[in-house]
């Protein structure tokens, strides 16, 4: 028997209004707070202020503990000083987090960009951007343009060196997990095995006591050590980059956070309205230059 078309009409509604729904029961359904759509993501503006944040209307900040200067002034990073707490802060006000909204949490280096999931909005702490750290969190645009440079004892043979291949048969030391070991290892490639240390402090008093013939440690931290800290040793020298694009220092995020792009966009703004410079003449001024070691 055929229908009449006003029946046919009908029969096609109702049963793919039975296909809708049993399309709808089957299909998993979001849950409690799982179902908002995180601030930061694709579909959202970055709206200051009322970003995911891990706490509402807060935006914690985590670096390790001690904060070194030039980085940080007296170890405080809550205090707005130094070049590190300045961009922090910079960065808050930029994406709508008052001074008073900022948390700060210690966090040491080597875990910051650790895989697993993260207990800080992002990390400021001296961390290079690389390929194999992105495979376990996100980085921010790069707000720091670095080098790295290599400390010795005034009067020692490690300070009269002039080029990598005058670094090769001397014992050599830097923190663990940092570009500074990387450059150790991958560039100098010493005879012998170099030092590592858990701290910046426990590879200065190695310099000291003579366990180490040199450090190294990004250029404008050797500025510091050496006018403020180990008076008795020079900077011999910075590496050239490697690759074709400098290295730079970007904030650590959680793996694809959705705070990422909005974190980006704030450092990309204060770069291009002059504020990343302007901070940096305030704090680094004095890490000018170095020689170049080849």
């Amino acid at each position: 028997m055929h229908l009449a078309p006003s029946a046919l009409r009908r029969a096609v509604a109702a049963a793919t209004i039975t296909l809708l729904a049993t399309a709808v029961g089957c299909a998993p359904q979001p849950e409690g707070k799982a179902a908002a759509s995180p601030s930061g993501s694709a579909g959202n503006t970055c709206a200051k202020g009322k970003l995911a944040t891990k706490t509402s209307g807060k935006l914690t900040i985590a670096t390790d503990e001690p904060a070194y200067e030039p980085w940080f002034k007296d170890d405080k990073p809550a205090n707005g000083q130094g070049f590190e707490s300045a961009v922090a802060y910079a960065v808050a006000q930029q994406l709508g987090y008052a001074k008073s909204a900022v948390v700060w949490q210690s966090v040491p280096f080597n875990k910051a960009f650790a895989p697993g999931a993260k207990t800080f909005d992002f990390d400021i702490n001296q961390v290079s951007i690389s390929d194999e750290r992105r495979r376990a969190v996100d980085f921010s645009s790069g707000y720091y343009d670095v080098r790295q440079a290599v400390i010795a004892l005034k009067g020692s043979k490690a300070a009269k060196a002039t080029s990598i291949a005058d670094l090769k048969n001397l014992k050599l030391g830097a923190q663990v997990g940092t570009t500074s070991l990387n450059y150790i290892t991958d560039v100098v490639k010493p005879k012998q095995q170099a030092a590592v240390y858990a701290k910046n402090d426990q590879a200065k008093s190695a310099l000291k006591n003579g366990q180490v013939d040199a450090i190294v440690t990004d250029l404008p931290t050797a500025f510091y050590i050496t006018a403020a800290e180990v008076t008795n040793a020079k900077i011999v020298g910075q590496f050239e980059n490697q690759g074709r694009t400098p290295e730079q220092f970007g904030l650590v995020l959680d793996k694809d956070s959705a705070l990422t792009s909005c974190v980006s966009g704030a450092v990309d703004a204060l770069r291009k309205d002059g504020t990343l410079a302007k901070i940096e003449k305030q704090w680094l001024s004095d890490a000018v230059d170095a020689p170049v070691l080849k």
